[in-house]
């Protein structure tokens, strides 16, 4: 409205709507002022351009042609002055000897010809050779009496093309002054204007140039005429007063001018209408009109106001005021009236909904920053409070914090999560406690009905009073007085319910309140659930994954073990690890860790440890083991691509596994590995010092047909071998290499601990504060098999000697406590060393190891395995195996690059028992002949 009043005040300086009158064609009109001024502009620009340019076109060419002229001659006279010309002019066939040195000077001296003429005018040379011999083109008398001669002539076609050409012809003389021939050498005139072509861009370039700038003049000239005289004719100006005066009267905005002396100029129908100005207003001081005594003085003041609001009876006015001409030194002013009444109303309204939306924006974004259901809860709690209630509180089902599915059941008792505001001041519950709810509360009817409970006054509301009466008394005194509770809803199931207090000067709850917190609690409630999802997923797959690891440390003598499972937060992974006894008292150690996260990695580790025990139970190599799991690994992925995995899966492959699988033999002192992906293992030698073992590293599981390494160390008694994922030393705010270090200098010093010291010092050292990644760890203590525990002796391939190795055997067993086992012993040495001795190769060797069972060993350099029979009774052989397995709690066989090992374990603390408690032999010698058996 300012606008318009300036407008009407003074003539506007852009044409009214209804006639354009556009720069452009204004410029371009002959008719008018400006487009006069332009034309004549342009045209001395022209002008002047054309007659430059011509000036300059005549000078380049001039000096182009001078330019021309002085190499034609400096051409000529170089060549008529270069050593044996002049013999050449007088040999016999001067074209044979002048041609070639003709056209070599031409194409170094840059010029078009060079020609030699004897004194006749006939040509010796040409470019061209079929015009040799022919007359000379020119003038070339004045050089006969040894002048130059510089001319412009035509001549035949050259290489630089056919035209007049600027010519030189020099006299050739010899030592006496005789003219003995001429050399003319020329350019063509189109090569010599091509060099004062180049200038000709300058030339146009400037002229443009020129004609902008006569362009911009002649614009700003335009536009200083049309503020001048506004664009407009005297009719156009009458019309354009016209509008304005009918435009001040209907607009809903009133205004005021006076004077400089305070009376007023004008008043449009608006301004009467609000301030109730008489008729004969106009013309009349400002004291005159009755105006409410602030309204007055504002008028009277000489200072500028922007939207003060004043009061005019029933009505509230947002008044500006500005003076007419605001250069002037005393002047009249502009006093413009809008009436706010109902925008005060309309606006407290809309800024009351534009923060209900920020807070809603609000609560999607720092609503389910995690996957957790506790502190989901929280950030609903502090989105909340103190933007929209003072206190908020949550309360959830138990079975909401355990991930489990949700019923209908057990509604009266919700657990309070999460509290935020000022809940230190009010008696509320706390958070942990469990609440057992009244049918006749808030939170009672919220939850059946699925909607918000509203109540605007707490000192009315009798459940909620009667759940807690001495809490809900100390509360009120506080200054509680309005509560809202809505449901948290997923699935058309609650999850638990919302309360939001209001309390001390807070206005009460309003219905649309009730609104308001049913969309923000159904916002939570989607991230409760998905935090719940996640819970329940979590739990089962941690379940699992603990369930498919190792539960207990397995007997054995060889290694002191310690290991530590942490998963990851977001999600459980595929690491894991086991210890598995071997036979000949050696143990495997397996470390491995399957891509991805969740169930279908957890089931994946299970089957590829499944897959381990299996392979060790055939005492394959290391590097053996770990291509048949790459076998493995490659089929379930082929599974998993063709579709055949089962109805409901996700889909999704293996993708990649990594695995380290290491035997140690503690009678040897060492440990054999072989690592597919994995992080190297690390050793702590008993002198303190910590090495990584340089395993080599083959490339991971599932990629086929590739070959794994092996490395064999050795391994000192009171050696820690340390194998882990690379979730221990690898997360996203760590670098590898940092973690690395850090694990080393966490091992230093870890000489004189136990593997479970040490295992809880790297923990300690390297666990994250929020892990992404599951952690697998296992360290193992090595032991030796001390040497008076081992017999061994090397047998000759006759059987004659057998009762003497079961002697000998018998009286090692004498000496280690163990004549109870002696009988079983005997028999398990002498049939597997007379098979061996019988159907095998030398070398023969016995060998008994004492440990937490006794382990008798037969060794040959055959690979033929013996194989257990059915013997009938007629049969004489075909029953020491049975034999020996009735008696052996394991045995079996195991191959080696010498040959093969045939192993039987018995326990060495109960040998009576095995000595006594078996079926007698001849009980089993029978039974094994029966037929139906």
């Amino acid at each position: 409205m300012r606008a318009s009043i300036r407008r009407y005040l003074t003539p506007p300086r852009h044409p009214p709507t209804g006639r354009s009158h556009d720069r452009r064609a204004s410029l371009l009109n002959p008719h008018s002022a400006a487009g006069q001024v332009f034309l004549l502009q342009v045209a001395i620009v022209v002008l002047l351009v054309v007659t430059a340019v011509a000036a300059l076109l005549l000078q380049a060419a001039n000096d182009a042609l001078q330019q021309g002229r002085r190499e034609s001659v400096v051409a000529a006279q170089a060549f008529a002055s270069a050593p044996d010309v002049v013999q050449a002019f007088r040999s016999r066939d001067p074209t044979a000897v002048l041609q070639p040195r003709a056209e070599a000077a031409r194409k170094r001296a840059g010029v078009d010809f060079i020609v030699a003429v004897n004194t006749e005018g006939i040509r010796y040379t040409y470019p061209y050779p079929e015009e040799i011999g022919k007359k000379f083109v020119g003038t070339f008398e004045p050089a006969l009496e040894g002048r130059t001669v510089i001319e412009q002539a035509g001549g035949p076609p050259l290489p630089a093309g056919k035209g007049t050409a600027v010519q030189a012809v020099v006299p050739v003389t010899d030592s006496r002054g005789t003219v003995v021939g001429l050399v003319s050498a020329g350019i063509t005139v189109k090569n010599v204007a091509r060099l004062w072509m180049p200038q000709l861009p300058i030339i146009l370039g400037a002229g443009a140039a020129a004609l902008v700038l006569a362009t911009t003049g002649t614009t700003l000239v335009s536009r200083r005429l049309r503020r001048q005289t506004h664009g407009l004719a005297p009719a156009e100006l009458a019309q354009m007063y016209e509008h304005h005066d009918a435009v001040l009267h209907a607009v809903r905005e009133g205004v005021l001018i006076t004077d400089a002396d305070g009376r007023l100029v004008l008043a449009n129908d608006e301004a009467q209408r609000l301030l109730g100005l008489p008729a004969a207003a106009q013309g009349r001081h400002v004291r005159e009109l009755g105006l409410p005594e602030q309204i007055g003085r504002l008028i009277m003041s000489p200072e500028v106001v922007t939207d003060e609001v004043h009061l005019a009876e029933d009505r509230l006015l947002a008044v500006n005021k500005r003076p007419t001409f605001p250069h002037a030194v005393q002047d009249g002013s502009v006093v413009t009236l809008r009436d706010t009444t109902e925008l005060a109303a309309v606006s407290g309204r809309a800024e009351v909904a534009r923060e209900r939306l920020k807070l809603l924006y609000g609560a999607g974004v720092r609503i389910g920053t995690t996957l957790d259901v506790t502190r989901t809860a929280q950030e609903l709690a502090e989105v909340a409070a103190p933007q929209f209630a003072d206190v908020v509180t949550v309360d959830l089902l138990d079975s909401v914090l355990q991930g489990s599915e949700l019923t209908a059941e057990g509604w009266r008792h919700l657990r309070r999560v999460a509290t935020s505001g000022e809940h230190r001041l009010l008696p509320v519950f706390r958070v942990g406690e469990v609440i057992t709810y009244l049918p006749g509360t808030p939170q009672m009817r919220t939850l059946p009905e699925g909607r918000g409970v509203l109540e605007a006054d707490l000192r009315q509301a009798h459940g909620w009073q009667a759940q807690d009466p001495d809490r809900a008394r100390e509360a009120l005194e506080r200054g509680l007085h309005a509560l809202v509770t809505v449901p948290l809803r997923a699935r058309g199931v609650p999850l638990g319910v919302a309360n939001f207090y209001r309390a001390g000067d807070s206005p009460p709850f309003e219905p649309e309140d009730v609104s308001f917190a049913e969309e923000l609690a159904a916002r939570a409630a989607v991230a409760l659930d998905n935090a719940r999802r996640f819970t329940r997923e979590h739990a089962m797959a941690v379940t699992l994954q603990r369930s498919l690891l190792p539960r207990g440390q397995p007997d054995q003598d060889a290694l002191e073990v310690a290991w530590r499972y942490l998963p990851a937060e977001a999600g459980v992974g595929g690491d894991w690890f086991d210890v598995i006894p071997l036979p000949g008292a050696r143990v495997a150690l397996a470390m491995g860790d399957v891509v991805g996260h969740g169930l279908h990695a957890a089931a994946t580790m299970g089957r590829l440890r499944t897959a381990v025990h299996n392979f060790s139970t055939l005492d394959l190599p290391v590097e053996e083991v770990l291509g048949h799991l790459d076998d493995l690994v490659v089929r379930m992925d082929n599974e998993e691509s063709t579709g055949n995995a089962t109805e409901g899966h996700d889909g999704e492959g293996v993708t990649g596994a990594t695995c380290l699988y290491a035997i140690y033999d503690p009678t040897a002192g060492k440990c054999t590995m072989a690592r597919a992906g994995h992080p190297d293992p690390v050793v702590v030698n008993p002198d303190g010092t910590v090495t990584f073992s340089d395993a080599p590293a083959s490339v991971p599981l599932g990629l086929g047909g590739h070959p794994f390494e092996t490395a064999e160390l050795h391994l000192p008694e009171g050696s820690q071998l340390v194998l882990y994922t690379n979730g221990l030393v690898e997360d996203r705010t760590r670098d590898p290499d940092v973690g690395l270090d850090t694990l080393r200098r966490a091992l230093d010093g870890a000489a004189g601990r136990t593997a479970e010291e040490t295992c809880q010092a790297v923990i300690d050292a390297l666990k994250p504060a929020h892990s992404s990644d599951d952690i697998a760890l296992l360290v193992a203590r090595t032991r030796l098999f001390p040497p008076s525990c081992v017999a061994q002796w090397d047998v000759p391939s006759d059987p004659a000697v057998v009762p003497s190795v079961r002697a000998h055997c018998t009286e090692k067993l004498r000496e280690w406590g163990l004549e109870d086992s002696g009988f079983t012993t005997e028999l398990i040495v002498s049939e597997l060393l007379t098979n061996a001795i019988r159907y095998a190769s030398p070398p023969v060797t016995v060998r008994l190891l004492y440990g937490h069972c006794l382990i008798c060993e037969v060794s040959d350099g055959s690979s033929t395995s013996p194989r257990l029979q059915r013997a009938t009774t007629m049969d004489e052989g075909g029953r020491g195996l049975f034999l020996v397995a009735q008696f052996a709690q394991r045995w079996g066989t195991r191959y080696t690059p010498q040959g093969k090992v045939i192993w039987a374990e018995q326990s060495a603390n109960d040998g009576a028992s095995a000595a006594t408690g078996h079926t007698p032999v001849d009980v089993l010698l029978e039974q094994f002949g029966d037929p139906a058996l």
